[in-house]
This record gives C-alpha cells, structure tokens and sequence, in this order.
C-alpha cells in the first residue's frame, strides 16, 4: 500500500518539485522515518527498524559512501524480480535531460556480489540506457517493519517450533530449535543431551524401538 500510495505521489511530487535529494525522496516514498545523510540511515536504522541483506518491497537499499557519491545513496525497492534481481525508485542518480535531482521508477538494480549478499551491486543508469559500469558497495536493507515487530517475529516462529515439537514425541523441543537455529547455545544442549545418534540420552521403553 506505502509503495503504491508513494508511486501516485512520485508522479505529482516530481512536477512539485524540480530537485530532489535521495534521502528526502526516500522517506517520503518508503515511510521510512530516518534523517540525515543516506549513508547514516543503516547505523540510525538500528534499534528502530529491522535491517537484513534480502530485498523485499518498501524496503530501503542504503548504499555505502565510493568516490564521488561521499554521501551514499538510498533507494526504495519497488519489486522483487529474482533473489538477484530487483527494481528501485529512486532521486538523484542519472542525469535526466542533462539534470540531477530526478526521479526514476522502476529501474532495475542487479546483485553482483561474489556471495549473493547485496553487498555490491549494479545500478540502471539512465544516458547509457543499460546498468552502469560501476559497482557499487551497500550496507544491506531497511525494512518497514520496526525492530519490535522483527523481534516479536522470531519470538512467534521459536514458540511455533516448540509447539510443533512437543506434539511429536520423536523429536525433543530442543532438538527441534537447535536443528532450525544458529544460536550455538542451543546447539551445544542439543549435543550434551543427545547420543552418537542424534536420538535422546534417555533409556528407551522395554517394549519400544526409538524411531528413525
């Protein structure tokens, strides 16, 4: 709905105003309520909003500071076309009819990182009419979604785990979360209560084989 919302006011806004920074454009189009320089936004981001390295729509690409854009960049992604492949809205990127401060929707940004991480990628530049030659590094993503709805998620799916792995008597809820999870905690539990087999350090009822 923001981005949809954004695109009427894009069209209107760019005939309002004739130069437009990155910055400002992005918090109007995203919702996004972050100020200052558009490098700025991934450290100011934190503790307010959830951050990642997957594009998703609505989110805010942040570019990091390289050679003449001692700034940085931002850029809202209007639409995920692959987990490589993405399309932006932007202001102040190409020089449209010779000037700066325009606004291009739906460009397309590609992910040329070695690692498939966003860290790098290639920008739409408009007088080439193709991707720009240059590489250009980012920070990652700034979702619309706040940090408390991100935790507030993880903390949702961890209960449906546990859930889903108290109503399967194989499985042990802990086996269950540190099988799923990063978290080298859990997975060191997992290991002192589990044997060579992966299956529970208990003794087995006489009249029951453990399942495979």
């Amino acid at each position: 709905m923001v981005v949809v919302a954004a695109l009427a006011f894009s069209s209107a806004g760019a005939q309002a105003q004739e130069y437009w920074q990155c910055a400002a454009f992005a918090r109007v189009f995203s919702g996004i309520e972050i100020f200052g320089d558009a490098w700025t936004w991934w450290s100011k981001a934190s503790g307010h909003y959830a951050k990642g390295y997957t594009p998703e729509a609505g989110a805010v690409l942040v570019f990091k500071p390289q050679g003449s854009m001692r700034l940085g960049h931002v850029a809202v992604v209007s639409q995920v076309l692959t987990d490589r492949i993405i399309q932006v809205t932007h202001a102040n990127w190409s020089r449209i009819g010779g000037a700066r401060g325009k606004i291009e929707q739906n460009v397309t940004v590609i992910d040329v990182s070695p690692s498939g991480d966003w860290s790098q990628v290639k920008v739409w530049y408009d007088p080439l009419k193709d991707l720009g030659t240059t590489s250009y590094s980012t920070y990652g993503f700034i979702y619309k979604s706040t940090a408390s709805d991100a935790a507030m998620t993880v903390a949702q799916t961890t209960v449906r785990q546990m859930a889903q792995a108290v109503s399967l008597p194989s499985v042990s809820p802990m086996q269950t979360f540190a099988r799923d999870s990063t978290d080298k905690i859990a997975a060191l539990l997992q290991s002192v209560m589990t044997g060579d087999n992966g299956q529970a350090s208990v003794q087995a009822q006489p009249t029951q084989t453990a399942s495979k």
